[in-house]
């Protein structure tokens, strides 16, 4: 006979609940759910984008992410044993204090400190894209469910989008604490953090701009081991929307402070620390009513990226659209990629249509694609046979400029070989101008590294920042 367990004065909550998986809809884009995936042990995805973005998470919310490759890391960017171990220090991070009536409680979600005090279902839904993941918690003790999404967008950046709602029929009062930690400042590559975290952590300054809810993440200086000045001008942004009259916390130093119920102080300038950005407000929800806020990150980024920022956030009235536009402007750039590859398919076996559009796409990042239908940029062309044969590149210049602007591959190869040079043959069958190629690596496999150029294909769909309001 199974012994009564208890947390205190209360039972522990040992229920199992099954483990299902299948397609849902949300927002009308096809996601794969799988419930009450705490039930299994944590595995490892990753989240794709049409642009340089790059994501891998675990199932228990850590995470690594950045952009090109590992030395433009948002949070850091290590093995895949270290990754899943920071759970509860990188990545997503929420505490909430729901309140109905004269009864307040603390909700720590996706967090395992708690374990067995709530009757919760935990889901976990990633787009059939693969470029979308949402968390789901839904705290039946409570009555509301909390989830929060990662998406990337070309012009904003790294985008959490959480939501908290209330499923029952009383109104209720939540004090939310919601962010992201482990924020790695710009100018720290792979090796560093690797190597000198500690030094790393003593050289941050997290700064907030005055009167927006913009944080900056930057060094005091350039870690370098020479005596001369090495200003660093470079910085991680993130901000914030959707929630009004928010403290901002720029470390983890206040959270079990929040848990205990204290006030909470706006911090302005930390020096020292591990970056963090938090938005702390107080809600109040009426039945089945919900709240929608996102935070942004973005990196390397100027002093006229923070002006322009600072205006845009300031002025943009529906700031939440914008970022959604953006984000499904992206996915249909993901989805183009997938079709010139003949990776979309129509039958009503909706999971070998997603796995066979899964299939070609992890192939398309590996190998890459040629862009615009295999049209040759000669000008592109020259320079590689400039790079790779100076010879070469004199005696046929000439007669390469007569072939045009562009030419497409197949007739390039004919051309080629009519002119019999055999090493500018050579050198045009080795010429491959590939796009979206992201070469191999992960951090299931730190032997190899990875880096996402997308210069040739990102070329025609350039987006500036001064256009964000557009």
């Amino acid at each position: 006979m199974e012994k009564e367990i208890l947390l205190g004065s209360n039972k522990l909550n040992v229920e199992s609940n099954t483990i299902t998986g299948g397609f849902t809809d949300i927002n009308g884009e096809s996601f794969y759910k799988i419930a009450n995936y705490h039930q299994m042990d944590p595995f490892f995805m990753t989240i794709v984008s049409s642009s340089d973005h790059w994501m891998f998470i675990s199932s228990n919310g850590a995470l690594t992410a950045g952009r090109k490759n590992p030395d433009l890391a948002l949070f850091p960017y290590y093995t895949v044993d270290k990754i899943q171990d920071s759970a509860e220090i990188s990545g997503s991070k929420t505490i909430l204090l729901v309140t109905r009536g004269n009864k307040t409680s603390l909700w720590e979600p996706f967090s395992d400190k708690y374990t067995g005090i709530y009757k919760i279902q935990r889901n976990i839904y990633k787009s059939v894209y693969g470029n979308k993941i949402v968390f789901e918690e839904i705290n039946e003790d409570l009555g509301a469910t909390f989830s929060y999404q990662w998406m990337n967008s070309e012009k904003f950046g790294f985008i959490k989008k959480s939501t908290i709602t209330n499923n029952l029929v009383t109104t209720c009062s939540i004090s939310i604490l919601d962010g992201i930690q482990n924020i790695l400042p710009a100018g720290i590559n792979r090796q560093l953090q690797l190597s000198l975290s500690n030094l790393v952590d003593a050289y941050k300054k997290n700064e907030l701009v005055n009167n927006h809810p913009i944080a900056l993440f930057m060094l005091s200086s350039i870690i370098v081991d020479k005596a001369e000045p090495s200003e660093a001008l470079k910085t991680t942004v993130v901000w914030s929307e959707g929630m009004e009259n928010a403290k901002i916390l720029l470390s983890s130093r206040q959270l079990n402070n929040f848990r205990k119920g204290q006030i909470l102080e706006t911090e302005t300038d930390v020096r020292a620390a591990r970056g963090a950005y938090f938005i702390n407000s107080e809600i109040e929800l009426s039945a089945g009513q919900n709240k929608v806020w996102h935070i942004v990150a973005e990196l390397n980024k100027d002093a006229g990226y923070i002006a322009t920022l600072k205006h845009f956030v300031k002025e943009e009235k529906n700031i939440a659209q914008l970022l959604q536009n953006d984000v499904n402007n992206c996915t249909q750039d993901l989805v183009k990629i997938v079709a010139s590859a003949d990776g979309l398919q129509l039958t009503q076996d909706k999971l070998s249509v997603n796995r066979h559009m899964s299939n070609v796409l992890f192939n398309v990042m590996r190998g890459g694609i040629f862009d615009d239908n295999y049209t040759i940029s000669i000008k592109d062309l020259l320079e590689f046979i400039l790079g790779a044969n100076a010879e070469v590149h004199k005696n046929n210049k000439a007669f390469i400029e007569t072939l045009g602007s562009s030419i497409a591959f197949p007739t390039l190869v004919e051309e080629i070989a009519a002119h019999k040079d055999e090493q500018l043959i050579r050198l045009c069958f080795e010429y491959l101008p590939l796009a979206f190629s992201r070469r191999h690596g992960d951090p299931s496999r730190p032997w190899n590294l990875f880096s996402i150029e997308m210069i040739k294909y990102c070329f025609k769909n350039l987006y500036i920042f001064f256009s964000l309001s557009r």
